[in-house]
């Protein structure tokens, strides 16, 4: 790539690591380097998801990249189940062996892969970069393997600790009722043709591409966008299309959150806010009725048990995602280890994050005594992603003192 030095890595690494004997899979990253920085110290960056892979950098993206490398060697890590690591796709035995098999594949078996990677490189200690969930696996470092880490970054990824995910999405429902009222005020118009496209709906009168008719139920997940910048504007030239068109199928089905191009997203999504409790369908149970008596408002990054029936391709998972919601979680973090953590840290706390309750990220926060939080109302939930040079150069300021 003109300008940049990109070095490939593959590594074999246990499925389960403590059965560093048993079977394997293959966890993918690249490193990216200024030319004059090959020496640089490294920035290990997590992406958001479960379920996804690292962006794929081109020239001067993604935009946090160019700060990244005055200062740093990157390397993007494909979390293991994504992109050029070994992928969760079609599954094969039992349900129960498939549940099995996708229990190492949380935030916990990450932060192992990281550390065997960062072994494997011979590097000492390395600076993290947590997105979203990436947030997730950098605090799960940090409870784990402080010793391996010089310096921690959170971009809207600072979880809350031994809290219940029926907590979680409580919060997170009330953060959308006031997304979907602040959306109608802004698109009054936008009402009205929710309502004219739901019987439509109802009839089955709209196919995704995959062939899955859109119900209503899976329409009402596109509140998904609303927690990013320009989500309002997406949703609402969306609905100004022809739902007959096939252009609408296809930008419904792209904006969806929970999709067969990443299954694993769909099935151990609600794990990642499972800090030592079963799920058992956390969102489906405090779910407001709200929601399912006005059908013209959204929910969001939500999953339920309904969604392996509607969306065809991920019927074959409908079994294996029962046993993961009865499954028995361990704890991700370590409260004791994170009040006596040394490494320092910074965050940024979006005020309206949609996804992550902002209070209880304050709360997790407060525990880290090296930690400095920047709250702002600047940018949602993708600020990383819309801005960057500045997210990511500020929270180099505030770990170096110099803010």
């Amino acid at each position: 790539m003109p300008g940049l030095v990109l070095t490939e890595h593959e590594f074999s690494v246990p499925l389960d690591h403590s059965r560093p004997d048993g079977p394997k899979i293959t966890v993918f990253a690249r490193e990216i380097a200024d030319p004059d920085g090959l020496d640089r110290p490294f920035l290990l960056y997590l992406q958001g998801g479960p379920g996804h892979e690292a962006p794929r950098p081109s020239r001067g993206a993604p935009s946090w990249l160019p700060r990244a490398l005055q200062e740093y060697r990157v390397l993007m890590l494909d979390q293991r189940g994504t992109g050029r690591s070994t992928p969760v796709g079609t599954l094969s035995g039992t349900p129960a062996e498939q549940a099995e098999y996708l229990t190492h594949f949380r935030a916990d078996a990450i932060v192992r892969d990281a550390e065997f990677v960062r072994r494997q490189l011979s590097v000492e200690k390395w600076s993290v970069l947590g997105q979203s969930f990436g947030g997730f696996c950098t605090l799960a470092y940090l409870s784990h393997a402080p010793e391996a880490l010089a310096e921690a970054f959170f971009t809207g990824g600072l979880p809350p600790i031994a809290r219940h995910p029926d907590e979680v999405y409580t919060a997170t429902f009330a953060n959308l009722i006031e997304r979907n009222r602040q959306y109608y005020l802004r698109y009054p118009g936008d009402r009205g043709r929710v309502e004219a496209l739901l019987p439509m709906l109802d009839d089955g009168a709209v196919v995704l591409p995959d062939g899955s008719p859109l119900t209503a139920r899976l329409f009402q997940q596109l509140g998904y966008v609303l927690g990013a910048s320009g989500g309002e504007e997406a949703l609402h030239y969306l609905l100004e299309r022809d739902p007959k068109s096939s252009a609408f199928a296809h930008d419904v089905a792209n904006s969806l959150p929970f999709t067969t191009r990443n299954p694993l997203y769909s099935v151990i999504h609600e794990s990642s806010y499972s800090d030592g409790f079963p799920t058992r369908w956390s969102a489906e149970r405090v779910l407001p009725d709200m929601f399912r008596t006005d059908r013209t408002l959204f929910t969001g990054e939500h999953v339920f048990p309904w969604l392996f029936d509607d969306f065809h391709g991920l019927r074959p998972m409908k079994e294996t995602a029962e046993l993961l919601a009865a499954h028995e979680w361990p704890r991700l973090y370590d409260a004791d280890v994170l009040r006596e953590c040394t490494v320092p840290a910074a965050a940024a706390i979006y005020a309206n994050d949609m996804y992550v309750e902002r209070k209880f990220s304050e709360e997790t926060a407060r525990l880290i005594p090296t930690l400095r939080p920047w709250i702002t109302n600047e940018y949602e939930h993708n600020g990383l992603r819309a801005s960057g040079d500045h997210v990511l150069g500020r929270l180099i300021d505030l770990v170096r003192g110099r803010v």
